[in-house]
């Protein structure tokens, strides 16, 4: 029998079974069942693909290795009513929402962020790094032992790891970060560092500014601990920013905010798009807070069209999303939300946004003119290469979590599943 023949042969058997109600289950693999998710659109390969996803203990299933090497088929089938299915989305800086405010060190640190990591699967958000702005240190100290890197599932979307945002940054691009707070690593470089955060144990992700005085040998030392490193809030030139990406750092700090704007003599930061001075090998990712408010369309076009595959969209969100206009806090600024806007208290400096992560992926595919796979794996399978975690999330390939969600074709949240478990459903 050829190959063809016998793929007739399953997919005939599989629709005897599924007009019958009742499908037989091989388990001389496991005895968990397996779920098949049918008439949907599956996000591969850069491509939406007319097939079935396959699930066992919250792993995505080979189905050539399931009918054929199992003799297995599934015990539970969900028809997704056309829905597209695209890996779950993953937020890499999201300052806290819903009154949560993770730079904030209350009495129950862990509570709030489950809080959120609730809330945020309505959004469409699986994974997320809880982001710390510019602090004292005894914040510092009191928060990030409370923050555990942690799984998802039913109770909420699962915790990477913790971005540091500063306080080892600019005073000429601090944005809202409280001038007060910031520090440096001058007087004794990568302990500096220790001294201000107290520990680096879970720490995903940390922003700093390249050119402050010993950067060279903190990113370094960063790199080397597997800590990934952000550049952002800057006057940074482009040579120091290369120099970094040389030492080690990968990223880029809500591009085109909070650091020097393009120009044509030196681009600073920005030129990292187009560098050619970079590492063999070395792949730059950047942030985007594709709110509609911090970068105009035209911005967003000219930086996916420059480099598609690194763009990362971000919240940015603050303690306000989700909440209804007013005063409210993040860290130790008081800030006021107008409109969709969020500025520090008195003044016109945007703070963070109150954007969710299901409103960015839209904004970004109208605004950028992008494919529709082009703007879920944005939030997706970049965000989860750029922490190193892209064999496991951000994607649907065979051995990968079964992280996803449910789209419409306008890209609404239908449904939130962690581990193949439905968490969420509107």
């Amino acid at each position: 029998m050829t190959l063809c023949e016998k793929e007739c042969a399953v997919l005939a058997s599989v629709c005897f079974f599924t007009v019958l109600g009742t499908m037989p289950s091989n388990k001389s693999v496991s005895d968990a069942p397996i779920t098949q998710f049918l008439n949907c659109r599956i996000l591969k390969e850069q491509d939406l693909q007319r097939e079935d996803l396959w699930v066992r203990e919250g792993t995505i299933l080979n189905p050539e290795k399931l009918f054929f090497d199992e003799k297995g088929y599934a015990d539970i089938q969900i028809d997704c009513q056309g829905s597209i299915i695209a890996p779950g989305f993953i937020d890499v800086q999201i300052n806290g929402g819903y009154g949560i405010d993770f730079s904030s060190a209350t009495d129950d640190v862990k509570r709030g962020v489950s809080l959120v990591a609730k809330k945020i699967l309505a959004h469409g958000v699986t994974s997320f790094c809880p982001t710390l702005v510019s602090s004292p240190p005894h914040i510092y100290h009191k928060v990030l032992p409370e923050i555990s890197i942690q799984n998802g599932g039913a109770e909420g979307a699962g915790v990477l790891g913790v971005h540091l945002e500063g306080p080892f940054i600019s005073q000429e691009k601090k944005g809202a970060h409280p001038e007060q707070c910031l520090r440096s690593f001058q007087a004794s470089g990568f302990q500096d560092l220790l001294d201000t955060y107290g520990s680096l144990d879970n720490v995903a992700l940390m922003t700093l500014a390249p050119e402050l005085p010993r950067s060279k040998e903190v990113i370094r030392e960063l790199a080397r601990r597997g800590v990934t490193v952000s550049l952002g809030h800057s006057v940074s030139d482009l040579s120091q920013a290369e120099e970094a990406v040389q030492q080690g750092a990968t990223f880029i700090t809500h591009l085109f905010n909070a650091m020097l704007p393009f120009h044509h003599r030196d681009p600073g930061i920005v030129g990292l798009l187009t560098s050619d001075q970079l590492p063999p090998g070395r792949f730059v990712y950047y942030g985007m807070i594709a709110d509609g408010i911090h970068t105009n369309p035209a911005a967003l076009r000219i930086a996916h069209r420059t480099h598609p595959t690194g763009l990362v969209l971000v919240t940015d969100a603050i303690p306000a999303m989700g909440l209804p206009p007013g005063r409210h806090t993040l860290g130790q600024q008081v800030i006021e939300i107008q409109g969709l806007n969020a500025y520090v208290a008195g003044t016109k400096t945007l703070c963070g946004s109150i954007a969710t992560m299901d409103m960015c992926v839209r904004h970004f595919l109208q605004a950028s003119g992008c494919t529709v796979e082009a703007a879920v794996e944005a939030a997706s399978l970049h965000p989860a290469q750029l922490l190193g975690v892209s064999d496991r999330k951000g994607t649907l390939h065979y051995g990968s979590d079964a992280d996803f969600v449910f789209l419409d074709d306008s890209l609404n949240v239908r449904a939130t599943y962690i581990a193949g478990e439905q968490v969420w459903k509107k």
